[in-house]
């Protein structure tokens, strides 16, 4: 493969809204509150041998049409670059604004809340208006590419933890009281690696830093005011680190069951916090820190200014999970209870139009209207998979050098990573979930116990899927090393 010096060009924007919004992340709706911290893009742009555009955003996914309006924005503005070759990550904040147009349930014109009762912003002119301003941040990190170089390492820092237990009945939860005498184990692996790549100038000074982890940035998930969770702090630490101009771009790698959350020994945590005084969002910041910090002086010995650069596009089309009439049956019948649940609050709404006036009143009926739908749409799933079973999914796999970096559009269980970690032909990998809009994808272990991110409702590709997928990005990312699987 032909070497070619490398250009590198980076950018930042803010795509904090100025009007209330949805906040996106739970099944109940949201309304702004405030402004914790901002909500930001930060983009890297590469050119040698090839080109890619990395975007990551502090968004709680990225829909299909906030993707196609930046590559549509750009094209006749960053001459020379493919747009599709830029590709935009979610850190999986569920402290961030609403980025899909029209989300399960989340139009409720006419069911009883709307989005004029909310006072919010339509979540279309939001995605419009924040893919204005994340094609500025490509634009001008394409625009400013200069010769430069790169170095990469591995560190360590505790950040993620699988979130489902399983009971010795081998029923499995998410959260819940793990003080049960039938608590038998954590259901799955945790991966406490980070994976971190360095660029510096024509001069040898640091310009930023990519970190990759497997953990979504959920510590504050469920507030009302708008932040970009622990990415704020560690942004924050680090520049005051290494320098306020440092660019800090941060990746989710496969971890869709995974949390910062303790689910186990919550006392012990919290009481090191306060002794420490620390919150658990500046303790996550003070361990990435000192990954990043620690890895540096190794990793500069290593600069490279040329290397294999190549940067495939591929649709994929993976299987539909497989539903039963079964999971249907079940799946409705808890639509129903949801479907009357939230009838008896609309009522209460049309009798009682005061009950309006009450903080955040909204919460429990478009709790009931949105997860009522997510069940239902297991039956909309069923009658899709008579017609056919393959779904399209763009993936992105590159080399640069030694290092590979793939993506997938999911909540990827930790497993598949690893999978696909254990088999790579390259030194280090940096794999990025959610690079587009994607439901869970379990394992086989996890649909076996059960419980959310695994149960019918909450994905539409299984675990044939996703071992394809594996089996997909291996194969594309040896095809890149000249070499054939193992």
């Amino acid at each position: 493969m032909e070497k070619q010096g490398l250009k590198i060009g980076w950018a930042q924007v803010d795509i904090t809204p100025k009007e209330k919004v949805l906040v996106s992340g739970q099944f109940h709706a949201r309304v702004s509150e405030g402004v914790r911290d901002p909500i930001t893009a930060t983009a890297l742009a590469l050119e040698g041998t090839d080109q890619a555009v990395m975007v990551s955003c502090d968004l709680v996914t990225i829909s299909n049409e906030l993707q196609e309006s930046v590559r549509t924005a750009i094209k006749q503005r960053a001459p020379g670059l493919e747009a599709k070759k830029v590709f935009l990550n979610a850190t999986h904040t569920h402290t961030a604004p609403e980025p899909r147009n029209n989300p399960l349930g989340v139009l409720m014109e006419g069911p009883g809340v709307s989005l004029k009762d909310l006072g919010v912003m339509n979540p279309a002119d939001y995605v419009a208006w924040a893919a204005e301003k994340i094609a500025e941040a490509v634009v001008k990190a394409w625009g400013s590419r200069e010769e430069g170089s790169f170095s990469y390492g591995l560190g360590q820092a505790v950040v993620g933890h699988n979130r489902r237990w399983t009971n010795t009945e081998g029923i499995s939860t998410m959260y819940g009281n793990t003080n049960d005498p039938k608590f038998s184990h954590i259901e799955g692996y945790e991966d406490h690696s980070v994976n971190l790549l360095y660029t510096w100038d024509k001069n040898y000074r640091l310009t930023g830093v990519v970190i990759n982890l497997a953990c979504p940035s959920q510590e504050s998930e469920s507030e009302f005011t708008l932040s970009a969770d622990f990415w704020y702090e560690t942004r924050v630490q680090i520049r005051k680190q290494l320098g306020d101009y440092l660019f800090v771009l941060p990746q989710c790698s496969p971890a869709g069951d995974q949390s910062p959350h303790h689910i186990f020994r919550k006392a012990a945590e919290e009481r090191m916090l306060r002794l420490a005084g620390r919150d658990s969002r500046q303790e996550i910041a003070m361990r990435i820190t000192h990954a990043v910090e620690t890895v540096l002086p190794l990793a500069e010995k290593e600069k490279y200014r040329e290397g294999c650069f190549s940067h495939l596009v591929e649709t994929v089309e993976l299987p539909l999970r497989k539903l039963s009439q079964a999971e249907v049956k079940e799946s409705l019948a808890e639509a129903r209870k949801l479907k009357e649940e939230y009838e008896k609050l609309k009522k209460e709404l049309e009798e009682n139009p005061d009950l309006k006036k009450n903080p955040r009143w909204y919460v429990k009926i478009t709790y009931a209207y949105r997860r009522a739908a997510w069940f239902e749409n297991v039956a909309n799933r069923y009658q899709q998979q008579q017609i056919g079973q393959l779904q399209p999914y763009e993936i992105h796999v590159i080399r640069l050098g030694d290092i590979a970096i793939a993506t997938n559009p999911f909540e990827y269980f930790l497993d598949y990573g690893i999978r696909i970690q254990a088999r790579s032909p390259a030194v280090q990998n940096f794999l990025i979930q959610l690079v587009g809009s994607g439901t869970y994808v379990p394992t086989l272990r996890a649909v076996a116990g059960k419980g959310y991110g695994a149960v019918s409702a909450s994905n539409h590709i299984g675990p044939e899927g996703g071992a394809l997928l594996v089996e997909k990005t291996l194969e594309l990312l040896y095809s890149l090393w000249k070499k054939q699987p193992d």
